[in-house]
């Protein structure tokens, strides 16, 4: 068996086409979906998720507006500067990229942003909604994981999921989605014992943590759906994911590449929150 790929990278083309059509039609109404990103300090990786953003704002006819601050800004001058996005009309997501420098209070920041341009899905009112199935902006990756398994046609309803990772970003929401689409969840996280055991009962597996090719083959069982979340520069520069790819493919019967499986649907997914967030506007 060599597992079919979740093609990340095709389908957010597919849906970034769509979300032009529904940003020209919001334009020809006289709005204009518009993004703040506001970024803090001179993080080398940070700068290079801005400009793919930014890149993808202006494939879809959303207008980018970034905000780059110096490292020893206060976190007075950070919410100041939150306020004032909340209060433009031109703006209809605010995206505060991470991480942010230590003296700077993350919760604090990200409960400041309107919850109606909360388009990372971060705040605690769109977490909370995640619970009772309700939330107004899904978390973007966790998003993006959730439309690669719907467009593949994978049933997620009465199939064992494990989520390995349990950071607010990805592990908790993602299995808060995924339960209210009737699935049986199991987190595992960093002092979870004998993680095998419960990743080779896993029908759906998604790895979120962060250590390089932690899932090897003898970890999965047969015809297991894996979704790699993971993303890690090597030593030689070579990117690679937390799942064993060439090892675990000849197992699964479906697999994200990394790059080019998750990565592509995140940034995908933030503009379909920002292109959302417009139409809530217009109605």
């Amino acid at each position: 068996m060599t597992a079919k790929i979740l093609d990340g990278k095709w389908l957010s083309k597919s849906l970034r086409q769509k979300l032009r059509e529904r940003a020209a039609i919001l334009l020809e109404g006289g709005i204009q979906p518009g993004l703040a990103v506001v970024l803090l300090g001179d993080d080398p990786a940070s700068k290079v998720y801005v400009n793919n953003k930014v890149r993808a704002c202006e494939e879809c006819g959303v207008k980018s507006f970034r905000h780059a601050l110096p490292p020893n800004t206060t976190e007075k001058s950070v919410l100041s500067t939150i306020a004032a996005l909340n209060a433009d009309p031109e703006i209809h997501g605010i995206l505060v990229q991470t991480p942010l420098p230590s003296h700077i209070n993350m919760r604090r920041i990200l409960e400041s942003i309107s919850i109606d341009k909360d388009v990372d899905g971060f705040h605690l009112y769109n977490i909370g909604g995640l619970v009772v199935g309700n939330s107004i902006f899904p978390p973007c990756t966790p998003y993006g994981v959730q439309l690669l398994l719907e467009t593949a046609g994978i049933d997620v309803s009465g199939k064992n999921v494990v989520v390995v990772g349990a950071s607010n970003i990805v592990g908790k929401p993602m299995a808060l989605m995924l339960l209210q689409k009737e699935a049986t969840i199991t987190i595992c996280h960093i002092k979870t014992r004998d993680l095998a055991q419960h990743t080779i009962l896993a029908d759906i597996l998604i790895v979120a943590a962060g250590q390089p090719k932690l899932i090897v083959p003898q970890m999965v069982k047969r015809g297991v759906v894996v979704i790699d979340v993971g993303i890690n520069r090597m030593p030689d520069g070579s990117i690679v994911g937390d799942v064993d790819f060439d090892g675990v493919r000849k197992k699964a019967s479906w697999i994200t590449p990394v790059p080019g499986g998750v990565g592509p649907m995140t940034v995908t997914m933030l503009i379909e929150n920002t292109v959302h967030a417009a139409e809530r506007k217009k109605l």
